[in-house]
């Protein structure tokens, strides 16, 4: 075979959910037939990283040869001057998982093999569930349990504890705004305390319980929940705070033994590098197209191992089962896996992701084709056009109209 180049590089927008925007780039060669998938779904911008792939990414790598991954990687991210944004990682992201789908359809091999192996033969995984009432997240916990699942992330109500989370639910001042979503961090301090008590007592210790805090606390009061939680045995308590108030795990970790995971908005590695070399955390849970994609996934991964840090990648519904399928030949590879976030795929996103990850009893399965043995129905993708929405949920407010992050 004569040297493989890159020959076009193809933008797929999709939104098979309705309301979840997906990007999947198609990495065209010169040899016919010869292309590999990646992901790049930074799904509140999605256009916006199309554009950047069509104007910049696609005029730097055309023509280039497919074998140097890490370096055309470190090509894309040094062009563009400035870097690790999250529009530039997804975009470089599609790119290099990609180029390793293609290495791993070169060599006849799954990319697992191409990382070193398999070390499990499934990846355990924990869903999401919520409810209003600490009754309803039990039935719907129930539920999950009946279909396999042995970790579970509960929540009652929205992050931040409420369902409605309109202004009217709240004494507010006078004027306050009308938009994003109410909640009251006391109130939902107090429920989710109650919460996992709850679940512990009805649902036992067999079944894996984590929460998500989602950033809706202050430093001080996330720790005093973290501490109020140490009685139920969690698997771990996810994004307790926001990557800009990082630092306060070291008084966390100072003050309770609660399992720690964070990591789904980090975009620059020196917003985890601390973290890792001081231990402050049990779990990485990086979005990979976030991070750039399986290469830089790869190194943090290994960084991690030599830490004692397990892995727990951040497996939404906005992710497209290419880049849950490119988490997963990582999964595979790492002997410092943790657990495996999923969110069960729609029919709809397995006939337009043919050869899409399979649960069964609990783990999710990869097939053993070549590359990520994933592929893509285009004129299906076609029909459900991706398109603005609108993320009230992305405003978060207290009772007074305060906008905070989370």
């Amino acid at each position: 075979m004569s040297e493989v180049k890159i020959k076009k590089l193809h933008v797929i927008e999709t939104s098979p959910r309705g309301d979840i925007n997906l990007v999947c780039l198609k990495v065209e060669t010169n040899q016919p037939g010869l292309y590999g998938l990646g992901c790049a779904t930074f799904t509140q911008r999605y256009s916006a990283v199309t554009t950047v792939i069509n104007d910049f990414i696609a005029p730097l790598v055309t023509g280039r040869g497919v074998d140097s991954i890490h370096d055309i990687w470190q090509v894309c991210m040094s062009d563009s001057y400035w870097r690790n944004g999250p529009v530039l990682n997804n975009s470089i992201s599609a790119l290099d998982e990609a180029l390793w789908d293609i290495k791993g359809k070169m060599a006849g091999m799954p990319v697992y093999e191409l990382l070193g192996g398999k070390c499990r033969e499934g990846i355990e995984l924990y869903h999401h569930c919520d409810g209003r009432t600490p009754q309803e997240v039990e039935d719907n916990a129930r539920k999950l349990m009946e279909q396999g699942y042995r970790n579970i992330r509960v929540q009652q109500g929205f992050y931040g504890g409420n369902m409605k989370g309109c202004r009217q639910d709240f004494v507010s001042p006078t004027g306050a705004p009308e938009d994003g979503t109410y909640y009251d961090p006391d109130q939902y301090f107090r429920t989710t305390v109650e919460l996992l008590g709850y679940l512990r007592d009805k649902l036992g210790e067999k079944v894996g319980l984590c929460h998500d805090v989602h950033e809706r606390l202050t430093p001080v009061k996330a720790i005093a929940l973290a501490k109020e939680l140490e009685p139920f045995h969690l698997l771990f308590l996810e994004d307790a705070l926001p990557p800009e108030q990082a630092d306060w795990f070291r008084h966390m970790r100072q003050q309770t033994a609660v399992p720690i995971a964070i990591g789904e908005l980090f975009v620059n590695p020196m917003e985890y590098i601390h973290l890792i070399d001081e231990r402050l955390i049990d779990y990485i849970r990086c979005h990979l197209s976030m991070i750039g994609g399986l290469t830089p996934a790869i190194k943090l991964a290994h960084l991690c191992e030599a830490h004692g840090i397990r892995t727990a990648w951040h497996g939404p519904f906005d992710i497209t089962p290419v880049g849950l399928a490119a988490q997963l030949h990582l999964d595979l590879a790492c002997s410092n896996f943790g657990i495996q976030e999923y969110c069960t795929m729609t029919e709809l996103e397995r006939d337009m992701f043919p050869g899409a990850p399979v649960m069964r009893n609990g783990y999710l399965y990869v097939n053993d084709k070549p590359g990520f043995g994933v592929d893509i129905d285009e004129k299906l993708a076609t029909k459900y056009p991706a398109h603005y929405n609108d993320n009230a949920w992305l405003r978060p407010r207290l009772p007074d109209g305060t906008t905070v992050r989370g």
